[in-house]
């Protein structure tokens, strides 16, 4: 199946990666992780606007200098980071004939979902969006305790309050959900 990617000049992109069969593999492998965007970086020009990694799935916002690379830079992180995780580490890794055959390790979703971002209502809308998921997915009940995203440097930076968000506050979930 072919798929059809939006190249909008001057956008930023929003992607989530998710690990095969959502194995909680990336907070314990944090170190590979960080490589691979270091290494990926050394080759592609691009700056991370956001970002959160989970155990089984991050979420960034991404701006490439040359919009149509950034395929090629989510396959570059992870390449990098199946490359050098050590498979035997995983419980129930175990190749299909179909990644056998395409010489794939069993680390990451073959697809990835992204959007493209134009205008910035829609950027404030996904950057909460990062930094409410470790909440979302019961890992904290505040943003600031979580250490993998990019919250603390946006309170760093005036962006947000260090209390912006807490598991039982009366914001409507309506208002972080993606549509």
């Amino acid at each position: 199946m072919n798929y059809k990617r939006a190249y909008i000049e001057n956008s930023k992109i929003f992607i989530t990666m998710v690990t095969s069969k959502r194995r909680p593999i990336l907070i314990k492998n944090i170190e590979i992780l960080r490589n691979s965007f270091k290494q990926t970086k050394e080759k592609i020009q691009f700056s991370i606007e956001a970002i959160v990694i989970l155990p089984d799935h991050l979420h960034m916002i991404i701006r490439p200098e040359d919009v149509k690379q950034y395929p090629e830079i989510v396959k570059r992180i992870k390449a990098y980071f199946s490359k050098n995780m050590d498979e035997t580490k995983i419980e129930d890794y175990k190749l299909t004939k179909s990644r056998e055959n395409k010489k794939e390790k069993d680390i990451w979703q073959r697809r990835y979902w992204e959007h493209s971002i134009t205008d910035e209502k829609d950027l404030n809308k996904h950057i909460d969006y990062i930094h409410y998921n470790p909440i979302k997915h019961g890992c904290v009940n505040k943003a600031k305790d979580w250490k993998y995203s990019t919250f603390r440097k946006y309170v760093k930076q005036g962006l947000y309050d260090e209390d912006w968000y807490n598991a039982g506050d009366r914001y409507s979930i309506a208002q972080i959900k993606m549509e």
